[in-house]
């Protein structure tokens, strides 16, 4: 519990140390991850937008109107998530049943668990075929050095009529730009290499592999999936900053 504490304060106290005090903002809004709320804008940027009662950021609640919106009854639902931290993970936790998640741990055999979190490698996933009606995931398919593959192992897990909610930084570009390949297990840079932060690992600790383009949707329609859709969904702050959620169905 104490460690549990810790690892929140700290958090915390990190989001606060990007404050700009002539960006302050409060709003009095709706947070769709529980309720009522005050969100507070600590700088003019997308993750400096935050619920003051679950820390959420505009990626975290966008991710979670568009669950509620897209899946009916969706609390029932067999649900993976590619992650075990931060507040959609909590929000799943609080409301889903039947929950099953991850996170990839570098020294942790695929399938097997280390402090009570399973290691999964999206890009060859150890679950069984046509396991879960919803999977869902929040920046992660940048880092995946083959996202064909785990694009395609996402839709091999989906029931029939299941559905893939995820996120990703999104360019309003028409093709998806590589950054980085890994051949031979080393990794060949294509561009400067850009990192991002990692809840497990530390900041600026993640490869960035590509910047994807509007073309996700056919790269997603080569996995098998259909009526792919890109759902703009404004920031619950009210402050302007939001975060597309690609939408999937299998």
């Amino acid at each position: 519990m104490e460690d549990g504490v810790v690892t929140k304060l700290k958090k915390y106290l990190k989001v606060f140390s990007t404050l700009k005090i002539p960006q302050l903002k409060f709003s009095f809004k709706d947070c769709p991850l529980h309720g009522k709320s005050v969100f507070v804008r600590l700088n003019n940027s997308m993750l400096g937008v935050r619920c003051c009662v679950c820390g959420g950021a505009p990626i975290a609640t966008s991710i979670a109107i568009v669950l509620q919106d897209q899946v009916s009854d969706y609390k029932n639902k067999t649900h993976y998530e590619l992650s075990s931290r931060g507040a959609f993970f909590e929000f799943l936790k609080k409301n889903v049943i039947n929950l099953t998640f991850s996170e990839y741990l570098d020294d942790v055999k695929p399938g097997e668990y280390s402090n009570g979190i399973q290691c999964q490698d999206i890009q060859k996933l150890t679950f069984d075929d046509s396991l879960f009606d919803v999977v869902t995931s929040t920046e992660v398919f940048e880092h995946v050095p083959d996202d064909a593959s785990g694009f395609a192992e996402v839709f091999r897990v989906l029931r029939s009529g299941g559905v893939f909610i995820f996120t990703v930084p999104l360019f309003h570009e028409e093709c998806t730009v590589t950054r980085a390949v890994l051949e031979h297990d080393k990794i060949k840079y294509l561009l400067e290499p850009t990192y991002h932060d990692d809840s497990i690992r530390g900041a600026g600790k993640v490869l960035v592999f590509r910047d994807y383009g509007m073309d996700i949707r056919e790269r997603l329609t080569n996995a098998g999936f259909r009526d792919v859709e890109i759902v703009n969904v404004p920031d619950s702050g009210g402050f302007g900053f939001n975060r597309e959620v690609i939408v999937a169905r299998k």
